[in-house]
């Protein structure tokens, strides 16, 4: 007698090794996304420092330190800040180099400190002052248009009281402070002034606030990972 053989409807079958396989070549691309990940992250981050410390070779920073954030101390962390700036600006302006800055800085540091201290007391204020020159280490910072990419750089700090409140800064050399008797430098003033000390590659940084956005064109579904 004759019989049919009728076919089964069954779902295309993969063998045990073939689904091993796929999995590992699954892995194998997962690890290498990584591993370029780290690499591209690393030379970045190597290229940034290299940046940052370039800069920092080139700039003298201004940092006065408020005693506390009590609206009162935040009023005559910038009064002291005026005086000391309207005292400064001459002898600044005839600084040619970041060197001359420090040196000029350095010998008036128990001037600077004296100045402010009457400016405290002339409001009642019995706060001491600390002046001094120092490596500090700052976050990113921006200037107007301009970002300092974070890290450490020499800074003239002068610090009310215990020090415990937000601070005001700015870039004492090249001079990005005083504009005349004020404390206003203006985007395009900024930019001149940073031309003549960074290169270009350095102004460009500065200029784009430190940024660098990593793509990649086929994994693109990494670039999330890379967002802030």
């Amino acid at each position: 007698m004759n019989t049919k053989h009728q076919k089964k409807d069954t779902a295309p079958y993969l063998c045990p090794a073939k689904r091993t396989n796929r999995k590992r070549g699954f892995v194998y691309i997962m690890t290498g996304a990584v591993c370029l990940l780290a690499i591209c992250l690393g030379i970045r981050y190597e290229q940034a420092w290299h940046m940052q410390r370039e800069i920092a070779g080139k700039v003298l920073r201004f940092h006065v330190i408020a005693n506390s954030d009590s609206p009162r101390d935040q009023e005559l962390k910038l009064m002291v800040r005026d005086a000391v700036g309207g005292e400064l600006s001459a002898v600044f302006a005839a600084a040619s180099s970041k060197d001359q800055s420090r040196a000029i800085a350095a010998s008036r540091l128990s001037q600077i400190e004296e100045t402010a201290e009457a400016v405290l007391r002339q409001e009642g204020c019995e706060y001491e002052v600390r002046a001094f020159l120092d490596e500090v280490d700052f976050p990113e910072k921006s200037y107007g248009g301009f970002t300092f990419p974070a890290g450490r750089y020499d800074a003239l700090e002068l610090v009310i009281g215990e020090g415990n409140g937000h601070n005001w800064w700015c870039v004492m050399y090249p001079n990005l402070c005083f504009s005349g008797s004020v404390y206003e430098v203006t985007n395009e003033e900024a930019g001149e002034v940073l031309r003549e000390v960074l290169t270009e590659e350095e102004y460009r940084e500065v200029f784009s606030s430190g940024s660098c956005e990593i793509r990649f064109r086929y994994l693109t579904f990494l670039n999330d990972l890379l967002k802030e």
